[in-house]
């Protein structure tokens, strides 16, 4: 029974991260813990983000809420309808479900971001969104 508990934890795993894959250079999420809410359907995922310098994830939404703190380094967060902000370490972020927004890495060091995501259960974790 454990290998089969195992073996569904690696598949689901490798499902969210196939969700995410279409990554751009640089930039790479990596899930640290995901478990379900109380609250039915929804779940959290916990991820390290890391952007290499002039690195951008890309314009994409989530199935939920984001909410970020910035480890080290410094990126630039935009969400639609919202200015650009630039946030450094010790900073937070939150992002409401469905909001299209980007994050780039402006500076000459690495950026790293924990995200924690609460987030519809079996959607992608993100969905790439059309270029502005």
């Amino acid at each position: 029974m454990r290998l089969a508990t195992v073996t569904f934890f690696a598949l689901a795993t490798a499902g969210i991260v196939a969700g995410v894959s279409a990554q751009q250079a640089g930039f790479k999420r990596t899930v640290i813990q995901q478990a379900d809410l109380s609250m039915p359907g929804r779940e959290a995922t916990t991820a390290i983000a890391e952007f290499q310098p002039g690195a951008t994830v890309g314009r994409h939404t989530h199935p939920g809420e984001e909410i970020g703190y910035i480890l080290e380094g410094t990126i630039v967060l935009e969400q639609d309808g919202r200015p650009a902000v630039t946030l450094g370490a010790g900073k937070t972020f939150f992002i409401p479900p469905g909001t299209v927004h980007n994050a780039t890495n402006n500076g000459k060091t690495q950026a790293r971001v924990l995200a924690n995501y609460i987030v519809e259960k079996g959607k992608p974790l993100a969905t790439a969104a059309a270029a502005k």
